[in-house]
């Protein structure tokens, strides 16, 4: 699975360097001199970074063979893009990236199918939005360890203990 960790903006000064609206929790990770990333539209890369730096709020980077101004205004509005195989796992094991959870399978304590995990918000509060395997609507259910007692990455199952009426559906005004 590819993953969104950043996106081209305008070019800064003359040189080739590039605003970049960042979209990752690591951009020392995925911005480090030497990074290959993958693009969106394929044809404008892969791109590997020559440098970064922080300038005025905004990362500026500077991409190998990207010289001047107009051949960086050339890659306004890519997506730069990263494997979720080349991601490490978190120490933690009670925290997950989000591409972990998309995917998974979700039952209740009582073993009923509730559906499967199609995006996680990050709002005020994590919510895991999940497809219902019944064909009526989302679900939405907040990802704390009180709805959330088992995420079983490997297995591909997550498990939610309900309050009454979030997976009520139907019986809602």
């Amino acid at each position: 699975m590819r993953l969104v960790v950043g996106r081209i903006g305008r070019a800064h000064g003359i040189r080739g360097e590039v605003a970049v609206e960042v979209r990752t929790d690591d951009p020392d990770a995925r911005f480090a001199d030497g990074s290959v990333l993958l693009t969106d539209p394929e044809t404008a890369g892969p791109l590997t970074v020559r440098s970064s730096r922080a300038h005025s709020g905004r990362l500026l980077v500077r991409f190998v063979g990207v010289k001047g101004r107009d051949a960086a205004e050339e890659l306004r509005g890519t997506q730069l893009l990263v494997d979720s195989a080349d991601i490490a796992p978190l120490d933690d094991p009670d925290e997950f990236h989000d591409h972990e959870l998309i995917g998974l399978t979700v039952h209740t304590v009582d073993g009923e199918t509730v559906g499967t995990v199609v995006d996680v918000l990050h709002h005020a509060q994590d919510t895991l939005v999940v497809d219902a395997s019944d064909g009526s609507e989302e679900v939405l259910v907040p990802f704390v360890a009180a709805l959330v007692p088992e995420v079983d990455v490997s297995g591909g199952r997550l498990v939610i203990d309900p309050p009454p009426g979030l997976l009520d559906l139907s019986s809602t005004p």
